[in-house]
């Protein structure tokens, strides 16, 4: 079992995340706690002081290049997380607690049929000191689930299809491309539904998750990788064509693992 941050200047959350997680290696509920950093505030340094096993982003399969974005940093990961079963999570989480990975963990190891789970939780909106209980997941609330309902509404019942917290079997990872950018957690979601069918994906309830909020002008680009996300999935199973468009929908991704074993 390995569990995987992909940070990026995240000094101020790494720290009690780990604070968390480190114990679970030595009750022998977790092997493997990766960090795979792309910082210049001193997360690495603090994730090794704690016991964590940290790798520099650029420095996985550092033959393909300029690291393009979180989900190009999950898929290098899978390069050196040894566990059957992989859980990643996203390292900007305030009030973290162990329930996150026991149960994402749970659901991917004790139920045999599970291939693929998802964490969902509320998500807060907090305002300078004003903390609202609802509000806090702008772009699944707009962009995400719209689409969803739209073009899969077998997965509309997934209620964070951005959750940065997953865990999955390691077949199943390397079986799928990787979208580089923040669409890749929407991407993997509808990867897995058609691989494995909608009977193996499962989701977890990990209460609450509170982080920084980012502005409207710094959502859109992430509300457009979401989108493209999802319409490059449905292009590619041609059930739309783009009005005018001479190419199809432009989407950046890696090759799933098991191509380049192949190739090599």
């Amino acid at each position: 079992m390995s569990v995987c941050l992909p940070a990026r200047d995240e000094v101020a959350t790494i720290r009690p995340i780990l604070e968390c997680l480190m114990p679970l290696v030595e009750r022998g509920a977790v092997d493997q706690i990766v960090v795979v950093d792309d910082s210049t505030d001193g997360t690495a340094e603090a994730a090794l002081a704690l016991g964590a096993e940290v790798h520099r982003q650029s420095e996985l399969r550092p033959e393909q290049g300029t690291v393009r974005g979180k989900g190009d940093a999950l898929w290098r990961a899978l390069s050196i997380l040894r566990g059957e079963v992989v859980c990643f999570l996203d390292a900007d989480s305030e009030c973290f607690g162990e329930h996150f990975t026991y149960g994402l963990v749970g659901a991917a190891t004790c139920e045999p049929e599970v291939a693929f789970v998802k964490g969902f939780y509320r998500r807060p909106f907090r305002v300078g000191g004003v903390v609202m209980p609802e509000g806090g997941g702008r772009v699944t609330q707009l962009t995400a689930l719209p689409l969803l309902d739209f073009f899969y509404p077998e997965l509309s019942s997934f209620c964070q299809p951005l959750a940065g917290e997953f865990a999955a079997r390691r077949e199943l990872l390397e079986s799928v491309p990787f979208v580089t950018d923040y669409g890749v957690d929407v991407a993997l979601l509808i990867d897995a539904y058609r691989l494995e069918g909608i009977g193996r994906l499962a989701q977890v309830d990990l209460d609450v998750r509170q982080n920084q909020h980012k502005s409207l002008a710094e959502l859109r680009p992430m509300a457009e990788a979401v989108l493209r996300a999802v319409l490059s999935r449905v292009e590619r199973e041609g059930r739309i064509a783009m009005v005018g468009a001479s190419a199809p929908v432009e989407i950046d991704e890696r090759p799933p693992v098991t191509a380049l074993t192949s190739a090599a």
